[in-house]
């Protein structure tokens, strides 16, 4: 690893900004290590450690098939376009790498033929588009609509043309030869390495023991980047959930089969239209559960469908009246496609997802497996019914660890406290290595953290006034450049509200517009200042002088009144353990890591970090955090954080 990584090694001689990282070639040789003699790895790479290329180039010298799986689409792309060919170059070799989307991220031919006849669309600027995507169909390699970089990334059309699994006819598809999934796959099975995203991943583990079978060639090996995010995205997979959207979209697709038989095809009609109906009357009693106006989740508790009389017997309510209707609707539709003499290959598919609609239905409405907790959110129109499991801990050390010969998992944020501890209790993980790569930056120079002694709790009234007045003191000091993040939407916009009204600077807000296109603008807009929440903690990267500036509005603790986590504290609560010091408190601290990793970005980087939450210094657990953050020194007055501003704007 030193002959690639040292400072005379290949990566020197071909990269122009090469800089020799000692903490690099420590994760290099961990993780080559691990690979080569079995075992699993936990490997926490600080920020511009360069931990890409030193999981990437180990995976490759082995020489055997290794999945590598990233937090986002994105990310994948990056590795296989930009790190992929630049390895190449540099070994003078071609490598035997591939990688794989989820099915809706690439076009299926014989639905694209097929649209002429079933697509109708809302304007001339679709009609445009989808002319677009005809002529890119005939000269794409890959059918990933990525590729279409100048359409809007809300085609309304495509999900009438992408290669989702419950519609695909496989082998019996007169494009199944040419179909880009096939050849995906094909590619894969001939490759050293595949890099997929942790929901594709997952969706493959959960699938490997069902009917419908894997979807990634066989592997032993896997390493996980930004693997902080496991547990959430695993949990979706190894859960249950049916929406709105997935009933609507079946019955579209039944009413789309051609049926040769004209009393069979009135009949399917008829009572497609029939099931439509009685989904929309279901579906509506969770848009008006509790009287409650707007979005959010909600505990879906049997009491919802079912409640003790007086007699202590229990007893169907509407809500459950409406779920016996709509289950008999649906069997009665399944009947009448199964009268259908040698049916289109596309019925088979159609019963199939209708049985496994009404089963996935069954068990959210009927079950009671206290392993699960269940839940529904509203999403603007959608609405998602939801069953998780609680402990997934036993899960992924029976269907990961226990059957890998390795798994590496890596991120900038995997310890709190200095420790592994949660991560592994959270995963399943018993026995592993564990490594920590400090940060190649300097924090002691590059940055110090401010934290505020004037401010109130952040559950008082007085917080949001108090927030606004320190942020835009903070803002005159830095010359705006700054993200001010924070824990949640309503906060945000009351933050964007007051500091904007009182600045000069330009204030962006995440939502006006795509993440991309955001941060774009806040790249290239002097004394740019942008507002945003959740998505823009982690996997952002603006370095030089447009970013100097980080400010965190609260500590970003789970809500407790959501009804996973809420079921998780009752779990380890249960168990004996302290739901708040073992899940709360290490949660935020690696969700507070990830924001405050958006700062140095590269050597040349200044900046300040600022945590408004006074919590930090007045609670017992504060310190746990602060042990947990980059060292930076820590300032509480303004007038010490100056030292990293020029007294004029940079130009």
């Amino acid at each position: 690893m030193d002959s690639i990584f040292g400072p005379q090694g290949l990566l020197a001689k071909h990269h122009k900004q090469f800089e020799y990282r000692p903490g690099q070639v420590e994760m290099a040789e961990a993780v080559y290590d691990v690979l080569q003699k079995g075992g699993h790895l936990c490997v926490e790479a600080g920020t511009g450690t360069g931990k890409t290329l030193a999981y990437l180039i180990p995976a490759l010298a082995l020489k055997k098939r290794v999945i590598i799986s990233t937090a986002t689409k994105s990310l994948q792309e990056q590795l296989f376009q930009k790190d992929v060919p630049f390895l190449e170059k540099a070994l003078g070799r071609q490598l035997r790498v591939a990688y794989l989307k989820g099915r809706g991220n690439y076009l299926c031919l014989h639905r694209l033929n097929q649209s002429d006849a079933a697509l109708t669309f809302a304007g001339m600027e679709d009609v445009t588009y989808f002319n677009t995507v005809r002529k890119w169909a005939k000269v794409t390699q890959t059918g990933d609509r990525a590729e279409l970089v100048d359409l809007p990334e809300d085609l309304a059309f495509w999900h009438d043309i992408d290669a989702r699994s419950e519609i695909c006819l496989g082998s019996k598809c007169s494009k199944y030869d040419d179909c880009f999934i096939t050849l995906a796959r094909q590619r894969a099975e001939d490759s050293d390495i595949i890099i997929v995203n942790h929901h594709l991943f997952f969706a493959d583990l959960a699938a490997r023991n069902n009917d419908y079978g894997a979807i990634l060639p066989d592997y032993t090996m896997v390493i996980f980047d930004e693997a902080h995010e496991i547990e959430d995205i695993a949990a979706e997979y190894f859960g249950t959930q049916v929406s709105n959207y997935r009933l609507t979209e079946l019955i579209q697709d039944i009413q789309k089969v051609v049926i040769p038989d004209a009393e069979l095809a009135t009949e399917t009609l008829r009572w497609s239209a029939r099931v439509g109906e009685q989904g929309e009357r279901f579906w509506s009693g969770f848009f008006r559960y509790g009287n409650t106006i707007g979005d959010g989740r909600f505990n879906l508790e049997t009491t919802h469908f079912a409640k003790r009389n007086a007699d202590g017997k229990f007893e169907i309510t509407p809500a459950g009246e409406q779920y016996v209707t709509l289950d008999n609707g649906l069997n009665t539709l399944r009947e009448v496609l199964k009268k259908i003499s040698e049916p289109p290959p596309e019925i088979e598919r159609l019963v199939r997802r209708l049985d496994a609609l009404r089963l996935d239905l069954d068990f959210l409405v009927t079950s009671n497996d206290g392993s699960f907790v269940y839940w529904f959110e509203r999403r603007g129109r959608g609405c998602f019914l939801q069953a998780t499991p609680i402990n997934l801990s036993e899960i992924l050390a029976d269907r990961l660890f226990a059957e890998m010969e390795s798994v590496v998992l890596t991120s900038a944020t995997l310890t709190s406290g200095g420790k592994f501890d949660f991560i592994k209790a959270r995963l399943g993980l018993a026995e592993c290595e564990e490594v920590i790569v400090d940060s190649h930056f300097d924090y002691r120079k590059q940055a110090v953290l401010y934290l505020p002694r004037t401010m109130p709790d952040p559950r008082t009234p007085q917080f949001t006034k108090a927030a606004i007045e320190e942020i835009v003191k903070i803002l005159n000091l830095t010359h705006g450049r700054a993200f001010v993040l924070s824990t949640s939407a309503q906060h945000m916009r009351e933050l964007f509200d007051g500091v904007s009204a009182q600045v000069d600077f330009p204030c962006f807000l995440q939502g006006r517009g795509s993440k991309a296109g955001l941060l774009e603008k806040f790249r290239t807009t002097k004394g740019a200042v942008l507002f945003a929440t959740a998505s823009f903690w982690q996997g952002i990267d603006v370095q030089g002088e447009a970013l100097s500036c980080v400010i965190v509005d609260k500590l970003p603790f789970p809500v407790p009144t959501d009804p996973v986590v809420a079921a998780r504290h009752r779990f380890l609560e249960e168990q004996g353990h302290n739901p708040f010091m073992e899940y709360t408190v290490p949660q935020a601290i690696i969700t507070l890591k990830q924001g405050l990793g958006r700062l140095i970005r590269s050597s040349q980087d200044r900046g300040v970090l600022a945590i408004l939450d006074p919590r930090l210094r007045t609670k017992f657990y504060g310190k746990v955090f602060l042990d947990s953050l980059p060292p930076a020194p820590i300032v509480y007055r303004l007038e010490d954080v100056s030292r990293l501003f020029p007294a004029q704007p940079a130009k």
